[in-house]
C-alpha cells in the first residue's frame, strides 16, 4: 500500500478534478436536480463528482464508502480496517442556492479514526487538507499555508465565536448557546464551519441535528491534526465505519 503522503496526493487530486467538474455544472445551471429516498437534493454534479473521485481512489485499492456510492452492508464493511469516507457535494442544498458553501469531502479512515483528510471550497477556490500525524494546511489564491493548532477553549470566556449551520438551527443548539455569554453567531454551510475552526476563525461548533459520516470525517482529519477536538456529547471523538452510519450530536472546538 502507498505511504500516507503519497495517499493524500491522490486525495488532493481526486478533489481538484471533481471541483472542476462540480464548477462546470455549477455555471451551466444544469443541475438535473432530483430527490433521493430521504427527500436529500441530488444533482448532476453530485454524480459526476462521484464518479471521477472514485476513479482515482479506485487505484489504492482501499474500499470506498461514499454517499452517492452503493449500499454496503455492514457484514462487509466491518471487516475493513481501511477505508475511503468520500462526500462528494457536501451542502447540495448551498450548491442549489448558489452561494458557494460547498465542498467536496474525502477522507480515509483507519481503525474508525480520521487519519487523512480533504476539504475542498470549488467556488471559493480553497483546499483544505492534513495528516493526523503532521498537521494540516489550507490552498489560497494558490499559496500553501501551514495552519496553526487549535487554542485551548474556555467555555466560560465572554464573546465566544460560535460557527452554526445556516440550514439546521436546531432548538438543541439554541439551547447551547444560551449556556453560553454573549457568544457572536456566524452562519455557514456545509464542512466549511469546521474549517473556520481549523483556521481559528471560530471557537466552537455544536451540531445538534442529524449528520452522516461522510459529512464529517475528511473535516474530524484535518481538526484532529491540529490538536482540536471532534466530541459526542459524552466528550468520547466520534468514530467511523459504524454499523449505523448516522452521526450522533457534537461539538467542535
Amino acid at each position: 500500500m502507498k505511504n500516507l503522503d503519497q495517499l493524500l496526493k491522490i486525495a488532493r487530486e481526486a478533489s481538484s478534478e471533481a471541483s472542476k467538474a462540480i464548477l462546470e455544472v455549477y455555471n451551466s445551471e444544469e443541475f438535473d436536480l432530483e430527490l433521493k429516498g430521504d427527500n436529500s437534493p441530488l444533482t448532476k454534479a453530485d454524480k459526476v463528482s462521484h464518479q471521477i473521485i472514485e476513479t482515482h481512489l479506485k487505484d489504492t485499492g482501499i474500499p470506498i464508502l461514499s454517499e452517492e456510492g452503493v449500499d454496503i452492508p455492514y457484514e462487509l464493511r466491518k471487516d475493513w480496517d481501511m477505508l475511503w469516507i468520500v462526500d462528494p457535494l457536501d451542502g447540495t442544498k448551498e450548491f442549489i442556492k448558489r452561494n458557494g458553501e460547498f465542498t467536496v469531502n474525502i477522507a480515509l479512515v483507519e481503525n474508525g479514526v480520521p487519519i487523512l483528510g480533504v476539504v475542498e471550497a470549488p467556488v471559493l477556490e480553497l483546499q483544505y487538507f492534513g495528516l493526523n500525524v503532521k498537521g494540516s494546511w489550507v490552498k489560497r489564491d494558490g499559496k500553501i499555508h501551514k495552519l496553526a493548532p487549535i487554542n485551548k477553549l474556555n467555555f466560560s470566556q465572554e464573546g465566544l465565536k460560535v460557527v452554526a449551520s445556516r440550514s439546521h438551527l436546531s432548538q438543541e443548539t439554541q439551547e447551547f448557546l444560551t449556556t453560553l455569554t454573549k457568544p457572536e453567531i456566524t452562519s455557514m454551510g456545509s464542512s466549511l464551519k469546521f474549517m473556520l475552526i481549523a483556521e481559528g476563525k471560530a471557537d466552537i461548533y455544536p451540531r445538534f441535528a442529524p449528520t452522516m459520516e461522510w459529512d464529517t470525517a475528511a473535516s474530524q482529519a484535518i481538526i484532529n491534526s491540529l490538536g482540536g477536538n471532534v466530541v459526542n456529547l459524552e466528550n468520547r471523538s466520534l468514530l467511523y465505519n459504524k454499523k449505523n452510519l448516522l452521526n450522533p450530536f457534537f461539538k467542535v472546538y
